[in-house]
């Protein structure tokens, strides 16, 4: 446990798990567009259904989205900032069996037409946890680097890409795999200790095994 896990992220408020938690979502959903938002569609569940306006969570998302910070001054007057910027953006509540009660599915499209839809909680004192990225089940909490690897599900993948990380120097804290099914495609979670540099990135995405790998760095 480290001190932000005890005291809680600086932020503005009115709740960390509404606010603070809320802008990480919608900022990992940015970094997995990896382009300029022009359309949000956003979904929410549980107490972020019930309250989200009442708390700032639509605020935050939208924030996030933007890559904004859980303490800009900013989050206030985001959707007014979104509308600025062209970006399109919609609220819906819904029902997803087994989520969180802080759960938000975002879904984003880009300037250049790329689409991301992640889904998220955020499970208090500002923490998240992510539990879908475009369909596929995920389990990461934005601590730590964390790199996507979307391959072909095939004998020796998974093996060319750990092999890559450990000649690289890159420690993988952890590592979680997923896949629509056998042989279609499939998603690597990895969590890195320390940093990753652009370089490795680009050496990665070079690999004949992989479709893509996105970088989300640390919140």
């Amino acid at each position: 446990m480290n001190v932000f896990d005890i005291i809680g992220p600086i932020m503005i408020g009115p709740s960390s798990s509404h606010t603070a938690g809320a802008v990480r979502l919608g900022r990992v959903a940015s970094k997995l567009l990896g382009e300029r938002p022009v359309k949000a569609e956003i979904e929410l569940t549980g107490s972020f259904a019930q309250t989200y306006r009442g708390h700032g969570t639509d605020k935050a998302l939208v924030a996030g989205i933007m890559g904004f910070d859980s303490d800009d001054e900013r989050i206030r007057s985001s959707l007014e900032l979104a509308r600025e910027k062209g970006i399109a953006v919609s609220f819906s509540e819904t029902t997803i069996p087994g989520a969180h009660p802080n759960t938000a599915r975002i879904t984003l499209t880009g300037a250049g037409g790329r689409r991301a839809v992640v889904r998220g909680a955020s499970v208090g004192g500002g923490s998240i946890l992510i539990t879908a990225v475009n369909g596929m089940g995920v389990s990461f909490t934005g601590q730590y680097n964390t790199i996507l690897v979307l391959h072909q599900d095939k004998p020796g993948a998974i093996a060319v890409v750990t092999h890559f990380m450990a000649h690289s120097g890159v420690n993988i804290g952890n590592f979680r795999l997923s896949r629509e099914r056998r042989g279609g495609e499939a998603l690597m979670t990895i969590e890195i200790d320390g940093g990753v540099p652009e370089e490795l990135m680009d050496r990665l995405r070079a690999l004949p095994e992989v479709q893509q790998a996105i970088l989300i760095p640390a919140l």
